[in-house]
């Protein structure tokens, strides 16, 4: 495993993680947004077409019905949500890093970088699930040809105002079960890769952008192989009318699997994917070149 560059800082992980964030979001809302209206369009009624035959379907429909703009429904949501919710994603990760290091030049074995994933998507989650109830709703209504909400921050509003602050985090316990083995995939599989790419007697802060966007590009489609059906339950159970799944993401599974099969775990497989290596290519890049910044202003921060 190559050396680590210096010692591990978790307050540069919370700046750098907030710029990567932002880079994700600009570049991976329009396929989110396809994702999510196939993974919560209604089923059909027999002899009836799906509202959505597929990916490229929808991103015709949306992009005819409602331009541009409609790629990118809810973006204020992340957005908002993004900068903090990656600063202490990237924070989280630092910290568990850190907390494994019995010496601050210990190299971690990847189990301990798979356990300091773990904690980073513990930490988001506090960020993560009430953006993403939002950002779920708003990305829906346009589908559906209501106008219920008229931006975020309205949403939030009337969640709140309906069910106080359990109906703003609906889904919570839907986004540990994605995000906790998800990130320890995704910064697993990130550090793995940069070990593998880094030539020898290099070291892993001299990779090039290339190897680095390759690199985050597969971390993001390693963390959305784990992280898609519980992303599938939470979608669904965040968009739900209240009182739909009483029993939470169980009755969600049983009613996908018994209605639909095993293989509605996967919906929006092919709208995930596309997006992910992308998105994910274009956070860590923003990641590193952040780091690198902040490590020639403050060194020894």
């Amino acid at each position: 495993m190559a050396k680590q560059a210096q010692p591990i800082s978790p307050v540069k992980n919370f700046f750098a993680g907030g710029f990567g964030g932002v880079c994700l979001v600009f570049v991976g809302h329009p396929l989110d947004t396809i994702k999510v209206r196939l993974q919560t369009q209604p089923k059909p009624q027999p002899g009836q077409a799906p509202l959505y035959s597929g990916t490229f379907d929808c991103f015709r429909k949306t992009l005819v019905g409602e331009g541009v703009r409609g790629l990118y429904r809810g973006m204020a949501a992340p957005i908002i949500g993004v900068t903090p919710m990656f600063a202490v994603c990237f924070f989280g990760f630092g910290l568990g890093k850190r907390l494994q290091q019995r010496k601050p030049d210990d190299v971690l074995t990847y189990p301990q970088l798979f356990a300091a994933g773990m904690l980073s998507g513990v930490f988001t989650t506090v960020i993560m699930a009430p953006g993403e109830r939002i950002k779920c709703l708003l990305q829906i209504q346009a589908a559906t040809g209501e106008t219920k909400y008229s931006g975020s921050l309205d949403c939030a509003k009337q969640l709140y105002r309906e069910a106080g602050i359990r109906g703003v985090y609906k889904g919570t316990v839907l986004t540990l079960m994605r995000d906790v083995p998800a990130s320890g995939m995704y910064f697993m599989t990130y550090e793995w890769l940069k070990n593998i790419l880094t030539p020898e007697g290099k070291s892993v802060s001299d990779l090039s952008v290339p190897r680095i966007l390759f690199a985050g590009g597969l971390a993001g489609i390693f963390n959305w192989a784990v992280a898609i059906p519980p992303d599938v339950l939470k979608s669904r159970f965040q968009t739900a009318p209240a009182g739909k799944y009483p029993n939470g993401f169980r009755d969600v599974l049983r009613e996908l699997i018994r209605e639909e099969g095993v293989a509605s775990l996967y919906k929006g497989f092919t709208a995930v994917m596309i997006r992910a290596f992308p998105a994910n290519a274009a956070c860590f890049l923003g990641f590193e070149v952040a780091m690198k910044f902040l490590n020639w202003i403050a060194p020894g921060l």
